[in-house]
């Protein structure tokens, strides 16, 4: 049954950990979730490099780290090197060099597009990749890509004795990929996913590293990278996973997490340095890196980092403070010459200072050379239409859509025979759990604080009893817990926790009424809703059941922004960063007040959620043992709707996780047939299993 007030329990509100203080004492909304976002990062930062006393002891660490660092790119088990199919489809003469049109597949359907510069005399030459940031030519709708912006540093190179290969992006090259899915285009579930599109960047860029090896004319041993900006993030992650880079410079591309979470830089970038970059610039940090712990994968081979010292988007204190962890790698190995900080004068732009010091560093390291004087002598530029590869982009390229496919999903087939998938069903629940723990909730709290929860309201009126406890669910996230009874009734033969969305926090609100505003720390003008407010006092007396409600951070007073706005989705990108997803950390709360509501009412537990709310619920009670029953009104049949929890599709998806919470009842409501088609997959473990835990009603809207 579906109970009243539980369809009006969307609610729940965050206070401090202190009871009987006026509403306006506690903190609310942004001051909570930033003092929150700063404690996380401290966490990170405290344990990031801190205890490397040997040489010995981080080489022991590093194959683990780099298996854990392709896992965040989504490269983890590594994907089959396949045919690169690498063509040439025109060359260009320029001034003391050549350029050929180069185009490779770096997995079936990904194209890559670059140019390829080399002297004009035959040899065999040290060679450069040098990857783009996020600039572009394009020209009456056509895209020429990345490199044609970018074009002088390869140039330089293929001038002075280099081959050098530079690559389109996945966002701006001649095929137009997708960058953006979290910063504007509500892809939300590329976290869900465990999809970076730096992770495409990365693949490409091994790939290349391949092309360039196979040609007759490099020098397989002497690779370096180089790229500025977006450029100099994928610099980072290429030269950190693959150590055939024997020389890196990233300019302008990295800062600690601390910038990136917390550091407001201007007007524009005021909640972290993530608010001014796209996705490519990050991994999905499921195991809670700070960006030092990336930049240390290459020791100890030659690295220089290089920043401007005025550039709004790295700024100084960032790469500064990451520099100096990184530092210490490197002295382990004796290595302190080898890594350096070129910091130059200017604003985010590529300033002459900073391509001399790539070009000193590259000599340095991959020619033995330190006496020749480098010049910033660019050669005459190539114009866009020379430096095309395609006439013509291929059909059935994937670039477009390579995020649908490039992270797998987890596939869950069970077997046609029944016996086998009871059998199969035995063996994987313990194993999916273990992955959710480890994939999907490794940002929980590894030892949780004490709840000590604090009375903080106790109103009787009309029939209606409102109680209120305030609980910490981890440090900077006060939460509070409410409980609704009839006064005088008889214990409770159960008790209904329903988690609220924010819908939900309004009509709770109605239903309850005036009486209750100051307990709910809302306004005194809140009207009631009187039938809803009888009919769940009625439900009370008649039903012998209390209602108990939460609102998990960002719901009701703890909300921070309205849906959609720009403040709400850096928020919830800024959660990605710390290893975290806001629905996740929502999951979090609920199992902190399903314990404190154990201590308060002992009377069996049924969750209840509606929409995302309701698979909120759902994880908590997987989580927790002494949840009776779920009663999940709409719960989306698939996380690429939500709820959003970090890499779950690389786990599971919402169909395997209500076929967990067996052989607890679990009552789904949906609204068509249809829908309920959506359900086959637990409903036929059901089956299989000969429970009858699990019922699927339709209700139309």
């Amino acid at each position: 049954m579906r109970f009243p007030l539980a369809i009006s329990l969307m609610t729940a509100l965050a206070a401090t950990a202190f009871a009987q203080q006026k509403a306006a004492s506690y903190p609310r909304g942004e001051a909570m979730i930033e003092d929150y976002f700063r404690k996380q990062v401290k966490e990170i930062e405290d344990r990031t490099l801190t205890d490397l006393t040997t040489k010995e002891a981080w080489e022991t660490h590093k194959p683990k780290l780099r298996e854990q660092f392709f896992d965040m790119m989504g490269l983890w088990p590594l994907p089959a090197k396949t045919d690169l199919r690498a063509t040439i489809t025109g060359t260009v003469e320029g001034d003391g060099f050549v350029v050929e049109k180069v185009l490779y597949q770096s997995r079936p359907g990904l194209y890559v597009t670059g140019n390829l510069y080399k002297p004009k005399a035959a040899g065999k030459y040290p060679a450069i990749l040098y990857v783009c940031g996020h600039g572009n030519f394009v020209d009456k709708g056509i895209s020429y890509g990345s490199k044609v912006p970018y074009q002088y540093h390869p140039a330089w190179f293929a001038a002075h004795g280099y081959v050098c290969l530079i690559l389109d992006t996945v966002e701006l090259g001649e095929i137009r990929g997708e960058h953006h899915g979290t910063y504007s285009r509500g892809m939300w579930w590329w976290q869900s996913r465990g999809y970076t599109p730096a992770g495409v960047e990365l693949w490409n860029g091994i790939r290349g590293l391949d092309y360039l090896q196979s040609r007759p004319d490099v020098d397989p041993d002497k690779l370096g990278l180089t790229g500025r900006s977006g450029g100099g993030a994928t610099s980072w992650w290429i030269a950190a996973a693959d150590e055939r880079v024997k020389a890196v410079v990233p300019v302008a591309g990295i800062v600690d997490l601390h910038a990136q979470v917390n550091e407001g830089l201007n007007e524009r970038l005021k909640k972290g340095v993530i608010t001014g970059h796209c996705d490519c610039m990050f991994h999905i940090n499921t195991y809670r890196w700070d960006f030092a712990m990336i930049a240390a994968l290459i020791a100890p081979r030659p690295c220089l980092l290089g920043n401007s010292d005025v550039d709004d988007i790295f700024p100084v204190p960032g790469y500064r403070r990451l520099a100096a962890k990184v530092r210490k790698v490197y002295a382990l190995y004796g290595a302190e010459d080898k890594f350096d900080l070129l910091e130059t004068k200017g604003p985010h732009t590529d300033t002459p200072e900073l391509r001399i010091g790539i070009d000193k560093w590259m000599n340095r390291w991959l020619k033995n050379d330190t006496a020749t004087k480098v010049e910033d002598d660019l050669p005459a530029k190539l114009t866009p239409q020379q430096l095309k590869v395609f006439d013509k982009a291929p059909e059935g390229a994937l670039n477009e859509v390579i995020h649908e496919t490039f992270v797998p999903m987890a596939t869950l087939e069970l077997p046609a025979s029944d016996k086998v998938a009871k059998e199969w069903w035995a063996g994987k629940k313990d194993q999916l759990m273990t992955g959710l723990r480890e994939q999907v909730f490794a940002g929980w709290p590894k030892s949780p604080s004490a709840l000590k929860p604090v009375a903080a309201g106790d109103v009787t009126t009309d029939g209606m009893r409102l109680q209120a406890w305030d609980f910490e669910s981890e440090p900077g996230i006060p939460l509070r817990l409410f409980l609704l009874s009839s006064p005088g009734a008889d214990k409770p033969e159960k008790v209904v926790l329903s988690v609220l969305d924010e819908p939900g926090w309004s009509k709770w609100c109605r239903d309850l009424g005036p009486a209750f505003a100051e307990v709910l720390m809302e306004k005194k003008d809140l009207k009631r809703d009187d039938a809803m407010f009888a009919q769940n006092r009625t439900a009370m007396k008649t039903q012998k059941v209390q209602f108990a409600a939460i609102a998990p951070r960002g719901i009701g007073p703890t909300k921070w922004a309205d849906a959609g706005t720009s403040i709400d989705i850096q928020m919830k990108r800024r959660f990605a960063l710390i290893g975290q997803t806001l629905d996740g950390q929502r999951v979090w709360d609920v199992r902190r007040a399903v314990a404190v509501l154990n201590a308060e009412v002992k009377a069996p537990m049924t969750l209840h959620g509606e929409r995302d709310a309701a698979g909120i619920a759902l994880y908590a009670g997987l989580f927790e043992p002494s949840v009776a029953a779920f009663d999940l009104w709409h719960l989306p049949s698939s996380h690429r709707t939500g709820p959003i929890l970090l890499n779950v599709l690389k786990v599971l998806d919402s169909p395997q996780a209500v076929a967990l919470a067996a052989p607890r009842p679990v009552n789904l409501t949906v609204k068509t047939e249809a829908e309920r088609a959506d359900w086959a997959w637990p409903e036929r473990v059901q089956k299989t299993t000969g429970g009858k835990s699990l019922a699927v009603r339709v209700v139309g809207e």
